[in-house]
């Protein structure tokens, strides 16, 4: 008979896991050392029931495929730990992300999992950082860990760490970083049993599936309100994969069969020869769409996999997004946050009032390596961040992270244990797409180094601009440039690259991409448009040339000017388009 559980619990139990989650995330953020998880908190922890669905989290469980390798061997005190994509069939997409589960029980019965990755600043490979923008094969990027367990009814497996921490060029980074993720599944394992005793187990564990249920309902209604029987397609690219290859063409098809929808990606570009490919995990394919759904269509609904069984995933074998063994994975998130940018485009063509447009597109990602005056070695790696895009409730975010919980690394932090002095750390004018709501600009960044040593680096939407959607208009485009001690003139260098020589004085001009613009950028507030000219994020001429508002040079509005600019504009255009992509090159130039 299956257990019901009244509203109030029900509630009281949800809220408890979620704080349960976040307290993960606080535990483990007072623990790491690397800049990257203590500082920019990329961590992803999540919550499961005993059959390994998650029920809160952010990236969807990948448990059942590790369990499924267990079997009964699994036991209160074991913690497993694994970072190879192919041998947890893409739950983790890169080796650098470090994930750790365990089994949470209460009173010796089973009741589920928690879980946490995280982002090692390095796991070996041919270049520090591990995110070589040139390999062509997963071995050239670290160390692959299988899963194996960590903990063994909890005594420590010194070997499995030994191993490990030899094989990555910060191992007192990482053995921080890995027992901070340890700490906080054990923190979520503390509070489940907690919430057992308030409440009695069966309660608990009918609540779980309770959560599952509602959640699944939910979104059975977006579907079939949002996603038509005949398919809508969408096309978007990724620029390069480091090797000189591309643009590589990303290509969904979604539309509804019954109450499932079909998320098919046939048509996207064979796997690269370069780090950009995908091996997504089907269920993380489709937590991703139900994410994407819940978040524009109905942000009260909570998040959970109860809703697998509504998608359907095609992932052509052999593509960017289900590459063969052993492709070269490291710098994935390309193809990733194009992914999303695909979601966005097919989603918004029937619900065009709730979709954004296209973001920065990537994870940029500087790292900074070598020795300073006392011969100790140093890895700076710091995640920057770009525009996001224009949206519905408004204009996007300027110099934001595409995840939600990260931040930018202080740069007080930098300073203080790297040789390092950030000049400057600014929006970058005219980045944002224009539009009703403004796409959010890039940011500028200009690191000064202060010891010899080598550069990597890695960005793109470089060459393929981030779309506009409903009229709103492409924004701008990525660039880096080295400015070398002595020099005034800095020299532009590829978004891909990995081992740079710079000198003590020369300075790295980081510039990331804007985003595209939301709605007629003929309809923006004339206030909107002359605030963003006085905070430096449009300039005159484009505010003029794309919102049709005249600007004198003492940043006054000239209304019967603007009045008649924009009247001509529409006259001129005519409607305006669903979505501006700008200029692609090697997309444009073959169709022409």
């Amino acid at each position: 008979m299956t257990r019901t559980v009244d509203p109030i619990t029900l509630d009281l139990i949800e809220n408890a896991l979620l704080n349960a989650r976040f307290e993960m995330d606080s535990v483990v953020v007072r623990i790491a050392l690397s800049p990257v998880i203590r500082e920019q908190h990329d961590e992803f922890p999540m919550i499961c029931n005993a059959k390994g669905q998650m029920v809160v989290g952010q990236f969807g469980s990948y448990i059942p495929g590790i369990v499924e390798q267990y079997g009964d061997d699994i036991h209160e005190g074991d913690v497993f730990v694994w970072n190879d994509p192919y041998a947890c069939k893409g739950s983790i997409s890169h080796n650098n992300d470090w994930c750790v589960m365990l089994p949470i029980f209460h009173e010796g019965v089973h009741v589920g999992f928690s879980s946490i990755f995280g982002h090692m600043v390095d796991v070996g490979g041919k270049v520090p950082g591990s995110m070589p923008a040139d390999s062509r094969t997963i071995w050239e990027e670290g160390l692959r860990i299988p899963p194996v367990k960590i903990y063994q009814k909890g005594t420590l497996n010194e070997g499995v760490l030994d191993i490990m921490l030899n094989n990555s060029r910060t191992p007192d980074m990482n053995r921080a970083d890995l027992m901070a993720l340890i700490a906080g599944c054990r923190t979520a394992a503390k509070r489940v049993t907690e919430i057992c005793d308030r409440f009695g187990r069966d309660t608990y564990v009918a609540a779980c599936d309770m959560l599952l249920d509602r959640t699944r309902e939910a979104m059975r209604i977006l579907i079939n309100k949002y996603i038509a029987e005949e398919p809508v397609t969408f096309t978007d690219y990724v620029d390069d994969d480091g090797l000189g290859n591309g643009p590589f063409k990303m290509h969904l098809s979604i539309y509804r069969r019954g109450d499932v929808a079909v998320i098919d990606w046939t048509g996207t570009d064979d796997q690269a020869e370069g780090p950009i490919n995908f091996h997504i995990h089907e269920g993380l394919c489709k937590l991703f769409f139900g994410v994407y759904m819940i978040m524009a269509f109905d942000p009260k609904i909570m998040f959970n996999e109860g809703f697998y069984d509504l998608f359907e995933i095609i992932l052509p074998e052999g593509s960017l997004l289900n590459p063969r063994f052993p492709a070269a994975l490291s710098n994935r998130l390309n193809t990733h946050t194009r992914f999303f940018d695909c979601q966005a485009g097919a989603l918004g063509q029937k619900a065009p009032h709730l979709s954004m447009a296209a973001g920065y597109g990537t994870s940029p990602h500087f790292i900074f390596t070598g020795h300073d005056k006392n011969d100790k070695y140093f890895q700076l790696m710091e995640l920057l961040f770009g525009g996001v895009p224009g949206r519905p409730l408004g204009d996007g975010f300027d110099g934001h992270a595409w995840w939600p919980l990260f931040s930018a690394t202080p740069i007080e932090y930098i300073e203080n244990y790297y040789p390092v002095l950030v000049e400057s750390y600014r929006p970058v004018k005219d980045a944002g797409g224009a539009g009703l709501h403004r796409g959010g600009a890039g940011i500028e960044k200009t690191y000064r180094l202060l010891e010899p040593g080598t550069i990597s680096i890695h960005d793109d939407r470089e060459t393929v601009p981030p779309w506009g959607i409903n009229g709103g208009l492409h924004g701008g485009t990525s660039s880096k440039w080295l400015q070398r001690a002595g020099s005034d003139t800095p020299e532009r260098i590829k978004s891909k690259l990995d081992n740079l020589p710079v000198e003590p004085g020369d300075k790295v001009i980081f510039i990331t991409a804007g985003s595209g613009g939301w709605g007629d950028p003929l309809d923006r507030p004339v206030d909107a448009v002359l605030r963003d000219v006085r905070h430096q994020i449009v300039s005159r001429e484009k505010a003029e040339r794309d919102y049709g508002v005249v600007i004198d040079e003492n940043h006054q509005v000239d209304k019967a000017a603007t009045d008649a600019l924009r009247q001509r504009m529409k006259d001129e255009r005519g409607a305006p388009e669903p979505f501006d992509f700008g200029f692609i090159p090697g997309v444009h130039e073959a169709a022409e």
